[in-house]
């Protein structure tokens, strides 16, 4: 259950619905381009009054880092739902393409959070670790499955990603970057015990 940055009760329905709302803005604002978004026109296209905003956030920077937070929260829920519905290997191919969506709109919102690379949050260590672990219990499920090589960790095949995704300032990248991560799967597929 969600509770407020300023208190430990839980949200009432129309506070989470507001406070759902300045993330939906705030993230649509972003990814537009838009990173010198104030609050006020956050909160104006979330149909809020500004003092709301600064109820749930007290800061812009709190709110940028609440948006990514939520990103990131998202793509760490897609493995369990990948391996509900797909084969190990196949499961870790989508995640894949996903990680590079995620770069992809940490690109639309990379302006906007230099302030808080900048800053001592933690927010981007965090999102590292849980990308890492997310990847493991993936690579895990295709080791049990005899589909993948078992000697490649979460973290190193993150790494692996992301100096692909850091070539994202040039025109075309996210087409490279898929294919990327194909001959990337591809490696972990080689010196597996059993053919996918």
């Amino acid at each position: 259950m969600e509770v407020s940055l300023t208190t430990a009760r839980p949200l009432r329905r129309d506070a989470r619905r507001n406070r759902e709302a300045l993330l939906a803005a705030a993230r649509e604002a972003f990814l537009d381009g838009d990173t010198d978004a104030h609050v006020e026109d956050i909160a104006r296209s979330a149909g809020v009054a500004v003092g709301t905003l600064y109820r749930h956030f007290e800061t812009r920077d709190a709110l940028i880092e609440e948006v990514y937070r939520k990103e990131v929260d998202d793509l760490c829920a897609a493995p369990d739902e990948l391996l509900g519905q797909y084969a190990p290997a196949e499961a870790l191919r989508r995640f894949l393409l996903l990680l590079v969506d995620h770069a992809a709109v940490g690109k639309g919102m990379s302006v906007a959070l230099e302030s808080i690379m900048a800053g001592e949050s933690p927010v981007f260590e965090d999102a590292r670790s849980r990308m890492g672990d997310a990847l493991t219990r993936l690579l895990d499920a295709g080791i049990a499955a005899g589909t993948v090589r078992d000697d490649v960790s979460g973290p190193t095949l993150l790494r692996a990603l992301g100096g692909v995704c850091a070539l994202r300032v040039r025109e075309g990248w996210l087409d490279e970057a898929r294919t990327i991560a194909g001959l990337l799967l591809d490696g972990l597929r080689h010196g597996a015990p059993r053919t996918a």
